[in-house]
Protein backbone atom coordinates (compact mmCIF):
# COMPACT_ATOMS: atom_id res chain seq x y z
CA UNK A 1 0.00 0.00 0.00
CA UNK A 2 1.19 3.25 -1.05
CA UNK A 3 1.72 6.74 1.26
CA UNK A 4 -1.19 8.16 -0.50
CA UNK A 5 -3.60 5.70 0.55
CA UNK A 6 -2.25 5.44 4.11
CA UNK A 7 -1.65 9.33 4.32
CA UNK A 8 -5.70 9.60 2.73
CA UNK A 9 -6.91 7.28 5.38
CA UNK A 10 -5.42 8.92 7.74
CA UNK A 11 -7.10 12.10 6.92
CA UNK A 12 -10.21 10.53 6.96
CA UNK A 13 -9.72 8.99 10.39
CA UNK A 14 -8.88 12.68 11.75
CA UNK A 15 -12.14 14.17 10.23
CA UNK A 16 -13.98 11.44 11.39
CA UNK A 17 -12.78 12.17 15.27
CA UNK A 18 -13.25 15.68 14.78
CA UNK A 19 -16.77 15.30 13.77
CA UNK A 20 -17.29 12.98 17.19
CA UNK A 21 -15.52 15.54 19.09
CA UNK A 22 -17.56 18.60 17.42
CA UNK A 23 -21.53 16.42 17.52
CA UNK A 24 -20.52 15.89 21.57
CA UNK A 25 -19.76 19.43 22.10
CA UNK A 26 -23.43 19.96 20.53
CA UNK A 27 -24.70 17.55 23.01
CA UNK A 28 -23.79 19.86 26.24
CA UNK A 29 -26.23 21.96 24.84
CA UNK A 30 -28.83 19.94 23.60
CA UNK A 31 -31.44 22.68 22.99
CA UNK A 32 -34.47 20.91 23.31
CA UNK A 33 -33.15 18.14 20.50
CA UNK A 34 -33.14 14.01 22.38
CA UNK A 35 -29.68 12.97 23.39
CA UNK A 36 -30.05 9.64 21.59
CA UNK A 37 -29.86 12.93 18.49
CA UNK A 38 -26.33 13.15 19.34
CA UNK A 39 -25.63 9.75 20.64
CA UNK A 40 -26.39 8.45 16.99
CA UNK A 41 -24.29 11.13 15.48
CA UNK A 42 -21.10 10.96 17.66
CA UNK A 43 -21.31 6.88 16.95
CA UNK A 44 -21.11 7.23 13.49
CA UNK A 45 -18.44 8.75 13.10
CA UNK A 46 -16.32 7.16 15.55
CA UNK A 47 -17.03 3.95 14.17
CA UNK A 48 -16.35 5.12 10.80
CA UNK A 49 -12.91 6.32 12.37
CA UNK A 50 -12.04 2.80 13.84
CA UNK A 51 -12.97 1.11 10.38
CA UNK A 52 -10.76 3.14 8.32
CA UNK A 53 -8.16 3.15 10.64
CA UNK A 54 -7.81 -0.50 10.51
CA UNK A 55 -6.79 0.38 6.55
CA UNK A 56 -4.37 3.27 7.23
CA UNK A 57 -2.35 1.16 9.13
CA UNK A 58 -2.30 -1.95 6.63
CA UNK A 59 -5.37 -3.93 7.73
CA UNK A 60 -8.13 -3.98 6.48
CA UNK A 61 -8.06 -4.98 2.94
CA UNK A 62 -7.32 -8.35 0.78
CA UNK A 63 -5.44 -8.04 -2.29
CA UNK A 64 -6.54 -10.38 -4.94
CA UNK A 65 -5.20 -11.65 -8.07
CA UNK A 66 -7.59 -9.15 -9.68
CA UNK A 67 -8.13 -6.03 -7.62
CA UNK A 68 -7.49 -4.79 -3.71
CA UNK A 69 -11.06 -5.38 -1.84
CA UNK A 70 -11.39 -2.73 1.00
CA UNK A 71 -13.63 -4.58 3.17
CA UNK A 72 -13.10 -2.56 6.32
CA UNK A 73 -15.45 -0.41 4.19
CA UNK A 74 -18.42 -3.13 4.72
CA UNK A 75 -17.58 -3.18 8.05
CA UNK A 76 -18.00 0.56 8.40
CA UNK A 77 -21.42 0.93 6.45
CA UNK A 78 -23.06 -2.36 7.82
CA UNK A 79 -23.12 -0.05 10.93
CA UNK A 80 -23.23 3.37 10.05
CA UNK A 81 -25.76 3.45 6.99
CA UNK A 82 -28.64 1.97 8.91
CA UNK A 83 -27.92 4.46 11.73
CA UNK A 84 -27.95 7.35 8.99
CA UNK A 85 -31.01 5.81 8.30
CA UNK A 86 -32.66 5.94 11.61
CA UNK A 87 -31.83 9.00 12.17
CA UNK A 88 -33.22 10.20 9.09
CA UNK A 89 -36.50 7.91 9.99
CA UNK A 90 -36.27 9.81 13.77
CA UNK A 91 -36.60 13.35 12.15
CA UNK A 92 -39.60 12.53 10.19
CA UNK A 93 -41.52 11.26 13.21
CA UNK A 94 -40.07 13.86 15.45
CA UNK A 95 -43.39 15.09 16.70
CA UNK A 96 -45.06 11.91 16.09
CA UNK A 97 -45.01 8.61 17.68
CA UNK A 98 -42.04 6.30 15.94
CA UNK A 99 -42.71 3.49 13.52
CA UNK A 100 -40.55 1.23 14.76
CA UNK A 101 -41.79 -2.16 11.75
CA UNK A 102 -40.20 0.75 9.33
CA UNK A 103 -36.92 2.15 11.09
CA UNK A 104 -36.37 -2.01 11.32
CA UNK A 105 -37.28 -2.55 7.55
CA UNK A 106 -34.96 0.18 6.87
CA UNK A 107 -32.36 -1.06 8.72
CA UNK A 108 -33.02 -4.49 6.94
CA UNK A 109 -33.03 -3.10 3.68
CA UNK A 110 -29.78 -1.61 4.16
CA UNK A 111 -27.89 -4.67 5.65
CA UNK A 112 -28.89 -6.73 2.36
CA UNK A 113 -27.47 -3.34 0.43
CA UNK A 114 -24.42 -3.51 2.39
CA UNK A 115 -23.65 -6.84 2.10
CA UNK A 116 -24.48 -7.76 -0.91
CA UNK A 117 -21.80 -4.84 -2.34
CA UNK A 118 -19.41 -6.99 -0.10
CA UNK A 119 -19.83 -10.37 -1.60
CA UNK A 120 -20.16 -8.59 -4.93
CA UNK A 121 -16.76 -7.24 -4.43
CA UNK A 122 -14.93 -10.86 -4.07
CA UNK A 123 -17.53 -12.03 -6.71
CA UNK A 124 -16.51 -12.39 -10.57
CA UNK A 125 -18.49 -12.09 -13.96
CA UNK A 126 -22.03 -12.84 -13.64
CA UNK A 127 -22.23 -13.48 -10.30
CA UNK A 128 -20.77 -10.14 -9.60
CA UNK A 129 -23.44 -8.07 -11.02
CA UNK A 130 -26.11 -10.02 -9.71
CA UNK A 131 -24.91 -9.52 -6.32
CA UNK A 132 -24.38 -5.75 -7.01
CA UNK A 133 -27.79 -5.59 -8.55
CA UNK A 134 -29.81 -7.02 -5.59
CA UNK A 135 -27.95 -4.00 -3.51
CA UNK A 136 -29.23 -1.55 -6.08
CA UNK A 137 -33.00 -3.01 -5.40
CA UNK A 138 -32.26 -2.77 -2.25
CA UNK A 139 -31.37 0.98 -2.07
CA UNK A 140 -34.66 1.38 -4.44
CA UNK A 141 -36.70 0.53 -2.00
CA UNK A 142 -35.03 2.04 0.80
CA UNK A 143 -35.62 5.77 -1.59
CA UNK A 144 -39.04 4.70 -1.53
CA UNK A 145 -39.50 4.76 1.87
CA UNK A 146 -37.34 7.45 2.96
CA UNK A 147 -39.83 9.74 -0.04
CA UNK A 148 -43.36 8.77 0.52
CA UNK A 149 -44.25 7.54 4.10
CA UNK A 150 -41.70 8.90 5.90
CA UNK A 151 -42.33 12.00 3.37
CA UNK A 152 -46.24 11.95 4.36
CA UNK A 153 -45.61 11.85 8.29
CA UNK A 154 -43.25 14.65 8.48
CA UNK A 155 -45.63 16.62 5.79
CA UNK A 156 -48.43 15.55 8.46
CA UNK A 157 -46.70 16.59 11.51
CA UNK A 158 -45.54 20.21 10.68
CA UNK A 159 -44.65 22.63 7.95
CA UNK A 160 -40.77 23.34 9.09
CA UNK A 161 -40.43 19.69 9.89
CA UNK A 162 -41.39 18.44 6.25
CA UNK A 163 -38.91 21.46 4.93
CA UNK A 164 -36.22 19.92 7.21
CA UNK A 165 -36.77 16.43 6.60
CA UNK A 166 -36.76 17.21 2.81
CA UNK A 167 -33.52 18.76 2.98
CA UNK A 168 -32.03 16.24 4.79
CA UNK A 169 -33.50 13.46 2.70
CA UNK A 170 -32.42 15.11 -0.77
CA UNK A 171 -28.74 15.73 0.71
CA UNK A 172 -28.39 12.10 2.02
CA UNK A 173 -30.55 10.24 -1.43
CA UNK A 174 -27.68 12.32 -4.04
CA UNK A 175 -24.47 11.29 -1.98
CA UNK A 176 -25.67 7.77 -1.71
CA UNK A 177 -26.64 7.49 -5.40
CA UNK A 178 -22.68 8.35 -5.62
CA UNK A 179 -21.82 4.48 -3.67
CA UNK A 180 -23.26 2.36 -6.49
CA UNK A 181 -22.41 4.66 -8.77
CA UNK A 182 -18.57 4.96 -8.07
CA UNK A 183 -18.57 1.17 -7.01
CA UNK A 184 -19.98 0.08 -10.68
CA UNK A 185 -17.37 2.73 -12.62
CA UNK A 186 -14.18 1.14 -10.18
CA UNK A 187 -11.95 -2.00 -10.06
CA UNK A 188 -14.60 -3.51 -8.13
CA UNK A 189 -17.16 -3.01 -11.05
CA UNK A 190 -16.69 -2.30 -14.76
CA UNK A 191 -12.65 -0.99 -13.90
CA UNK A 192 -13.39 2.44 -16.15
CA UNK A 193 -11.84 4.23 -13.44
CA UNK A 194 -8.37 4.23 -11.51
CA UNK A 195 -8.35 2.59 -8.02
CA UNK A 196 -7.12 6.29 -7.18
CA UNK A 197 -10.06 8.07 -8.09
CA UNK A 198 -12.23 5.01 -6.03
CA UNK A 199 -10.49 5.67 -3.25
CA UNK A 200 -10.62 9.10 -2.92
CA UNK A 201 -14.77 9.16 -4.07
CA UNK A 202 -14.77 6.52 -0.88
CA UNK A 203 -12.97 8.97 1.58
CA UNK A 204 -15.22 11.72 0.81
CA UNK A 205 -18.48 10.34 0.09
CA UNK A 206 -18.45 9.03 3.52
CA UNK A 207 -17.68 11.99 4.69
CA UNK A 208 -20.46 14.39 3.20
CA UNK A 209 -22.76 11.75 3.66
CA UNK A 210 -21.65 10.99 7.48
CA UNK A 211 -20.27 13.94 9.33
CA UNK A 212 -22.66 16.78 6.57
CA UNK A 213 -25.87 14.72 7.16
CA UNK A 214 -25.69 14.67 10.84
CA UNK A 215 -24.52 18.33 10.82
CA UNK A 216 -27.34 19.67 8.69
CA UNK A 217 -29.99 16.93 10.74
CA UNK A 218 -28.63 18.58 13.73
CA UNK A 219 -28.75 21.97 12.76
CA UNK A 220 -32.27 21.63 11.33
CA UNK A 221 -33.95 19.98 14.59
CA UNK A 222 -31.73 22.49 16.86
CA UNK A 223 -33.51 25.22 15.24
CA UNK A 224 -36.94 23.65 15.18
CA UNK A 225 -36.83 23.59 18.94
CA UNK A 226 -35.16 27.17 19.14
CA UNK A 227 -38.46 28.33 17.35
CA UNK A 228 -40.89 26.11 18.89
CA UNK A 229 -39.42 27.24 22.66
CA UNK A 230 -40.10 31.20 21.29
CA UNK A 231 -43.83 30.48 20.26
CA UNK A 232 -44.20 29.41 23.01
Amino acid sequence: MNDFIIQIHWFYVLVMLVGALYFYNQSRNPKGVPKYEYMIAIFIPVWSALAYFSIAIGQGFLETSERTVYFARYLDWVFTTPLLLVALALTAMYYTKKNISMILSLVFLDVIMIVSGLIASFSENAAKYIWYSIGVVALIIIFYIVWVPLMNIAKESDSKLHSHYKNTALYLSLFWIGYPTVWLLGPSGLGIVSESFDIIAFILLPIFSKVGFSVLDLKGLRSLEQKSSKQK
